[in-house]
């Protein structure tokens, strides 16, 4: 027969087993799912945030989700499949713009693209290129292509001919180039790093294009997108994602063992390739973002509908500076 005090002491044990939570039962922290292409350059900072565990450190859960495209991507965040995707700030506005429903901008990276030439072109000034084949990776309303045509008729040249315009997707681009099928290369960072380490030249950069057109600020073109209303009720997972990302590409930039770990994403063996991969990567880092840097994407913005129309922005002609959403501070 079960004594009084041992059934004393199992009444106690009950009743606290009930009021305080089991350990087991504990609250999990929040997770945060982001969409991103399978083989884009973001997954170097994902995948490096959970192999670190910088999201559990952080105090969230990072979910990877791998998308087939870019198009891929927005249509889960849409349907909120997806609570972070990479895009850039003209899919904001004009989304804003349609007023369905509000999405955010916290910048990320200034890395874009640029302008490559051959090895042995006479290439020296923009005027030159209003005569030479151009490749363009994009499409037509690319933002690498778009300030460079701006720049160009800044400069009085017109480089928009459709006999010497070629488009299509970034890797058959540089095929088209190597074999010497278009004089001129308008493509995106991680496929001109691959060029320049076989020794072909980077006539200009997107960034010094932005420059030459007036604005001396270090332009984030691509930054992490999310729904407004998810962002408020969630700010501080959100930031806290933020931070991690921040960290991550901090490693990367400054961690030889941690960037040595990534290398199979890069998806090419030679050291040169990765070597400048690495430095426009890390060049490409937006650490803080102003007031005057938002003044200044607005200008670059106002310059892109003009080139782009509303093709490219809707009928969305002026940026909105309230999407962007504050970085947390280093």
């Amino acid at each position: 027969m079960v004594s009084f005090f041992a059934r004393k002491v199992f009444f106690c044990f009950l009743v606290c087993h009930i009021c305080v939570p089991s350990p087991s039962f504990a609250s999990e922290p929040p997770s945060i799912k982001v969409a991103a292409l399978e083989f884009g350059t973001i997954n170097w900072v994902l995948q490096t945030i959970k192999r670190t565990q910088l999201d559990k450190k952080n105090g969230f859960n990072l979910i990877i989700h791998p998308v087939a495209n870019t198009q891929a991507g927005k249509i889960a965040l849409q349907a909120n499949a997806a609570d972070i995707i990479i895009s850039d700030w003209i899919w904001v506005a004009r989304q804003r713009g349609n007023q369905q429903t509000t999405f955010s901008f916290a910048p990320y990276s200034s890395a874009t693209g640029g302008v490559m030439v051959s090895k042995q072109s006479p290439t020296t000034q923009l005027s030159d290129l209003a005569h030479k084949k151009i490749g363009v990776a994009g499409g037509p309303l690319d933002k690498n292509w778009l300030l460079l045509k701006a720049l160009a008729l800044k400069q009085n040249t017109h480089l928009n001919t459709p006999s010497n315009t070629v488009f299509g997707a970034p890797p058959l681009l540089n095929n088209l180039f190597r074999q010497g099928d278009v004089d001129v290369l308008v493509n995106f960072w991680h496929y001109n790093a691959r060029l320049k380490a076989e020794g072909y030249v980077e006539f200009t950069t997107t960034q010094k294009i932005i420059e030459k057109l007036g604005v001396k600020n270090h332009i984030p073109m691509l930054g992490y997108v999310f729904r407004s209303t998810w962002a408020h009720n969630n700010s501080l997972a959100l930031n806290s994602f933020l931070s991690a990302s921040q960290q991550a590409s901090s490693l990367l930039c400054h961690s030889d063992p941690h960037w040595t770990a990534i290398l199979p994403l890069t998806r090419t063996d030679n050291a040169s390739t990765q070597a400048l991969l690495r430095e426009d990567f890390c060049k490409g880092r937006i650490t803080h973002f102003s007031d005057d840097d938002k003044q200044a994407v607005t200008h670059i913005y106002s310059i892109l509908a003009e080139v782009g129309g509303q093709q490219l922005t809707g009928p969305i002609s002026r940026l909105d500076p309230d999407l962007f959403w504050p970085l947390p501070s280093p």
